[in-house]
């Protein structure tokens, strides 16, 4: 790719009740997240790189995350709801759409006070490691979720959260091939890209012996990258999917990465302390130089889910993955060198990867000093976990 990129950012939080527990689909009303984002301010009339949907519920760019219940018409029966995400407009840096996340996030985490609840970035469920719909799916649903490999999955992202992070280039043109080929290089090296993001130590009231269940469950079943294209260009087939078409002109051209767990945009979202804020910038950082670089040849239509179980289980304590990220790194500081804008985010992936700090290094340092397990309250630490 070539030329300056846009840059937009797609932010999952989970909510904690005040006692410290998960609010979770199985205890999360929409109510009570409607309730928190009815008093946030409406997309403005001019804001158009922003899709709202068929069921209304994304007018604002806080908004309800969760799965859509139908009836047997198609018609919105019912909202489960996971959490609540947060929505950028596109910005010309890394550093703006950032800055403009993390002011919404402070928005979003004083309102949710005054309701009871505290947004947080884990990428994993701390308990319930899947969710079962019920009742099943009806005749209308089952021939929703055979339209696509993704709708097939939707339910993996109930327990799991993470952003995605959007980049465009308009100087790159809006070429099939070319969007295709951008979001087959971000999959093949996605095992590599991952590892910065970490946050999901923790399965079944437990650490599971890795650093993402997030990653080991759900990339490979899901895609690590998708290019979005104009209405009616061909779709290479895939499963998961590499290329769909765009449901707003806005999003034409967009290469959206989807594999990273969720990251903190605000101190208070971190599930640990002492992770600091910027990962988010550094990581959109690191996907335009990985995008703008000519060197590195590798290209997947669909995510490698053993290498990605692999990084999940042992981050960069492998070697190779560790020489993995080292050279993704090095790809994308050579392809922005003489960008001092890039410098500094380059210079915190380098520094973290140098100490292989993860967020779920982090989490899990403070579980074994008695910190407890983010999600999990105090008085439920000792309860038989739930699968």
């Amino acid at each position: 790719m070539r030329g300056a990129a846009r840059y937009g950012i797609e932010h999952e939080l989970a909510l904690l009740r005040a006692d410290g527990a998960l609010a979770d689909f199985a205890s999360l009303t929409h109510a009570e997240v409607a309730a928190i984002v009815d008093e946030l301010p409406d997309l403005p009339d001019t804001q158009t790189d922003l899709r709202i949907g068929d069921a209304g519920i994304r007018r604002k760019r806080w908004y309800a995350e969760g799965y859509e219940r139908l009836d047997a018409h198609g018609e919105l029966l019912r909202f489960v709801p996971k959490g609540i995400e947060i929505r950028t407009a596109v910005h010309d840096s890394a550093a703006a759409a950032e800055a403009a996340l993390a002011a919404d996030a402070r928005t979003l985490a004083t309102v949710a006070a005054r309701h009871g609840l505290r947004p947080v970035a884990i990428g994993f469920h701390p308990v319930r490691s899947s969710y079962r719909l019920d009742p099943p799916p009806n005749a209308h649903e089952r021939a929703v979720m055979a339209g696509s490999p993704e709708e097939r999955t939707a339910h993996l992202h109930m327990v799991t959260w993470g952003p995605d992070l959007n980049l465009s280039f308009p100087e790159s043109g809006t070429d099939p091939a070319v969007l295709a080929d951008a979001a087959a290089k971000l999959t093949y090296y996605s095992p590599y890209l991952v590892p910065w993001s970490f946050s999901a130590p923790f399965r079944g009231g437990r650490p599971w012996g890795g650093l993402s269940a997030r990653t080991s469950l759900r990339t490979g079943a899901r895609p690590a990258a998708l290019a979005y294209l104009e209405p009616g260009a061909p779709l290479l087939p895939s499963d998961p999917s590499l290329v769909r078409h765009a449901g707003i002109p806005g999003e034409i051209g967009r290469i959206e990465f989807k594999a990273f767990d969720a990251v903190a945009a605000v101190a208070g979202e971190e599930p640990a302390d002492g992770g600091g804020t910027g990962l988010l910038g550094a990581l959109l950082t690191l996907l335009t130089g990985l995008l703008r670089d000519d060197t590195l040849g590798g290209r997947r239509r669909t995510p490698d889910a053993a290498a990605h179980r692999r990084a999940a289980l042992r981050g960069w304590a492998d070697p190779g993955l560790r020489a993995g990220s080292l050279a993704v790194l090095g790809a994308a500081a050579a392809a922005l060198a003489g960008e001092p804008a890039h410098e500094a985010a380059l210079a915190l992936l380098r520094d973290r990867l140098g100490r292989r700090d993860t967020p779920a290094g982090r989490m899990l340092a403070r579980h074994r000093c008695g910190g407890g397990i983010v999600g999990v309250a105090p008085a439920a630490a000792g309860e038989p976990a739930q699968r």
